[in-house]
């Protein structure tokens, strides 16, 4: 029974949320409403006011983890933002202020897999932010 409790804490941490790690969502609201806002909205339903000027369709950030099976898919989202995986309509990472998510130090974060992904706070706390938009 103690080995079954120990290994049930076991999976809950490394099923941990990066909000839930280090991130502070409240600052990483901040940095949505500053950076991401313009093309994926308020609501982050994808319907900004630069969205219609685009030539590929603006995610609906909200739906993130409905359509990873239920998982907050970090690493992918941590990635496209900071231009480690190519996304044509950020140009790379993201246009013009890509480097801004170079700052605020780096930290690790766990992934579920168990293993980890190095980011700067701010794409941390930008990720918490999102995690908490996501429908239920």
């Amino acid at each position: 029974m103690f080995l079954k409790v120990i290994l049930m804490v076991f999976a809950a941490a490394g099923a941990s949320t990066v909000s839930a790690q280090i991130a502070d969502p409240d600052a990483g609201r901040d940095v949505f409403m500053s950076y991401c806002v313009q093309c994926h909205g308020f609501d982050a339903k994808g319907v900004g006011p630069m969205a219609e000027l685009l030539v590929v369709e603006t995610p609906d950030l909200t739906g993130l983890a409905k359509r990873n099976e239920g998982v907050f898919p970090t690493a992918d989202v941590a990635t496209k933002i900071d231009g480690r995986t190519l996304v044509l309509a950020h140009g790379g990472d993201m246009p013009l202020f890509g480097p801004f998510f170079d700052v605020g130090g780096n930290v690790a974060i766990r992934l579920p897999s168990g293993q980890s992904i190095i980011m700067s706070q701010t794409l941390a706390d930008l990720i918490g932010y999102l995690e908490t938009l996501q429908a239920r």
